[in-house]
């Protein structure tokens, strides 16, 4: 009887973990399909321009204000 149940056992663990495994590099081959690739690739450049068109703007206003704080002080 305990020969039977850990065999039972064994072969449900098995089954279990080849299930898991299966449904894992399904996902994985998913994820590394041309499209969902050239998806992901597209989505980085757009976060990259956004934040270079953020830094230039942020500069931008630093150097107005320096410009103007420059401007505005009496020269020595």
């Amino acid at each position: 009887m305990r020969r039977i149940f850990w065999l039972a056992l064994g072969l449900g663990a098995g089954a279990t973990a080849s299930l898991v495994a299966s449904r894992w590099v399904k996902r994985q081959t998913q994820k590394m399909a041309p499209a969902n690739l050239a998806r992901q690739a597209g989505g980085k450049a757009a976060q990259i321009g956004s934040l270079l068109a953020q830094a230039a703007r942020e500069f931008r206003e630093g150097a107005a204000e320096k410009e103007a704080e420059l401007l505005s002080s009496p020269e020595k």
